[in-house]
């Protein structure tokens, strides 16, 4: 990875494809995945991730991420620099997500955050376990040891921090949040 390949590892949802942020342009394209779709950015601890954003933050971001990091929660928040434009081309936002799983942990805190991608090609369903990940992309580097300790099998729940100061629901996934997510706030 340091040598800018990409890799497979282990999450607490589902087996990710990452590769760090400057080489980020070889995932959709391992992936077949539309341009136009982002990947995210998964790190070790919420402060190194709300670091990469780029703007202040704001308290609701990090009330939501401290209640649900490490887990299976996947937040969608404005972001303006260079990481912006490796992980989400034209866009505006990041999805930032810290996982709970002791190997993905480990290997974040190695390398610093990384970008990341559920393990399968564009319109297939996600792969379960590290097997069938290398079946998929067998010239990719897989985390040892194997086997991986099993993910929930579900692609982590996403939320974005909408224009008008509250939380949307992307997709339901692995956690379930209260509704409503909270009430507007700055």
């Amino acid at each position: 990875m340091r040598a800018g390949a990409a890799a497979l590892f282990p999450t607490d949802t589902l087996p990710a494809l990452a590769a760090r942020p400057e080489t980020a342009s070889q995932l959709w394209e391992l992936k077949g995945r539309p341009s136009h779709k982002p990947v995210i950015l998964m790190g070790a601890g919420l402060e190194e991730l709300l670091e990469q954003l780029g703007l202040p933050v704001v308290p609701a971001w990090r009330e939501l991420a401290e209640a649900q990091w490490p887990g299976g929660l996947t937040l969608v928040l404005p972001a303006r620099g260079p990481l912006l434009e490796q992980l989400n081309p034209g866009g505006n936002s990041l999805g930032l997500r810290v996982p709970a799983c002791p190997m993905a942990l480990e290997l974040l805190r190695l390398t610093g955050p990384l970008a990341t991608t559920s393990a399968n090609r564009s319109g297939e369903p996600p792969c379960l376990t590290a097997s069938e990940a290398h079946e998929r992309f067998p010239d990719v580097s897989l985390l040892a040891p194997t086997p991986w300790p099993p993910g929930s099998g579900q692609a982590s729940t996403v939320v974005a921090w909408g224009d008008a100061g509250h939380w949307q629901l992307l997709r339901q996934g692995a956690v379930s949040l209260p509704s409503p997510l909270g009430s507007p706030r700055s």
